[in-house]
């Protein structure tokens, strides 16, 4: 019998600490003074225009309410967009090849951005929905978790979706695309202005609307500003479909960046 000898220097690849890079990455998005003013100061500037002091009854609560709701929505999944989207950055960079280059999987990057995407996002909500508490916005103590846990949880969503398209476009640009389409998702998604019509229609179709909507579930049971009401499992069908659509994308994308290393 011949005993197998291993050379002492061989070394198998250590498999990439996740919690380190992901509290690296966090730090650095959290320096991004720029970025996170618009993450945060952005929203809730406009909820102080369009919110503050608008006390007219919206279902079990007031406008207040439904504004604070759907600028806490906006402030959430431009966070999550803006910092799932820095995978771009990192492409250009090398670095997405040089993870390429570990045993890294596919869904634990994807994962790992997701998830520190989440923790920047949870500063608009808590911000948003502070600010409303202590200017009169009104509602059932149910109205204020279940929207709040809805916000936070739903903006997931917007994190695979970042991370798809600036996978998608490869470039520096890429967040700069994903944050801009979130802008005009936001109007069709009835986030800023009620809508009707065949606009409504055209609306319920994109990602925002589903995800705002379910939000806003518990304060209006699906009733529209501009009349009309959304069956529970209207938007969450949205919600359910883009999640696919988009997490089919960001791991395609992945793969992708990872066949030309």
């Amino acid at each position: 019998m011949t005993a197998q000898l291993v050379h002492p220097d061989v070394r198998t690849a250590p498999r990439p600490d996740m919690l380190t890079y992901a509290r690296l990455d966090l730090r650095r998005q959290l320096r991004d003074r720029f970025g996170m003013f618009f993450i945060v100061g952005l929203p809730t500037f406009m909820f102080l225009v369009f919110g503050l002091g608008s006390d007219e009854q919206v279902g079990s609560g007031n406008v207040a309410m439904y504004v604070m709701i759907s600028m806490a929505s906006y402030g959430a999944v431009t966070a999550t967009t803006g910092v799932a989207g820095s995978a771009a950055t990192e492409q250009v960079m090398g670095w997405g090849r040089q993870l390429g280059l570990t045993p890294m999987r596919p869904l634990a990057f994807v994962a790992a951005k997701a998830g520190i995407a989440m923790v920047v996002a949870l500063m608009p909500v808590a911000l948003i929905f502070a600010i409303g508490a202590a200017t009169g916005a009104r509602g059932d103590a149910s109205d204020w978790v279940l929207a709040a846990v809805l916000v936070w949880l739903g903006s997931a969503l917007f994190a695979i979706y970042g991370l798809a398209v600036s996978l998608a476009f490869r470039g520096p640009n890429a967040t700069g695309i994903a944050s801009g389409m979130i802008v005009i998702m936001a109007f069709l998604g009835n986030v800023f202005t009620p809508m009707s019509g065949l606009l409504l229609d055209i609306g319920r179709l994109t990602p925002l609307y589903g995800y705002a909507a379910l939000a806003r579930f518990p304060l209006t049971e699906g009733h529209l500003p501009m009349g009309g009401r959304d069956p529970l499992w209207l938007p969450v069908a949205n919600v359910l479909a883009w999640t696919v659509i988009f997490s089919l994308l960001a791991l395609w994308g992945v793969r992708r960046s990872r066949a030309r290393t």
